[in-house]
């Protein structure tokens, strides 16, 4: 798991979203829950909340991987109930927000859960620093692949003996076949 440190606005890399929201707090009042105008930044794994654009230290952060976007209609009785939306994940606290106009509250949906099925999805995203050879990674699932396919390989032929060493001798000047 990647661990989450503070950043300033300004410093947050690889933004994918931005912009002010409502989030309500989780203290209840005697008049209920408030909501409070914060910025919201949401990265590549991150969903950061300052009290301002400008603030330097997150007043909260949390990973998204595990949660779940939904547009919530029922966050709010006024005008604005239809601009809710709200981030679950069992266990753990649910994310409640107001954006400014009902597209807005889509909008952040919309990239929430496509960031959340790029995460879960097994397909490797792209980065500028894999350029050189982006599948050049000793612990990737293809290496164990082909040791197990040639643990195969060995077993269906006929009166190989496993105690021999000559069986795994790669010859000099040979290299095996990579794709």
């Amino acid at each position: 798991l990647e661990e989450i440190t503070p950043r300033r606005v300004q410093d947050t890399r690889n933004i994918l979203k931005q912009g002010y929201l409502e989030k309500r707090s989780r203290e209840h009042s005697f008049f209920g829950s408030e909501w409070q105008k914060r910025w919201c930044v949401l990265n590549r794994r991150t969903f950061y909340y300052y009290a301002n654009e400008k603030s330097k230290q997150p007043k909260g952060n949390f990973s998204i991987e595990h949660y779940s976007a939904r547009l919530a209609f029922h966050l709010r009785k006024d005008s604005r109930k239809r601009c809710c939306f709200e981030l679950i994940c069992p266990g753990k606290r649910t994310y409640e927000f107001t954006a400014p106009s009902p597209a807005e509250a889509e909008d952040w949906v919309d990239q929430i859960q496509f960031l959340l099925k790029d995460l879960s999805s097994l397909t490797i995203p792209y980065d500028e620093e894999d350029e050189e050879d982006p599948y050049n990674d000793v612990d990737s699932s293809d290496s164990m692949n082909t040791t197990s396919h040639n643990t195969t390989l060995n077993q269906d032929e006929p009166n190989v003996e496993m105690e021999e060493d000559d069986i795994y001798e790669v010859l000099p000047g040979e290299q095996p076949n990579k794709q």
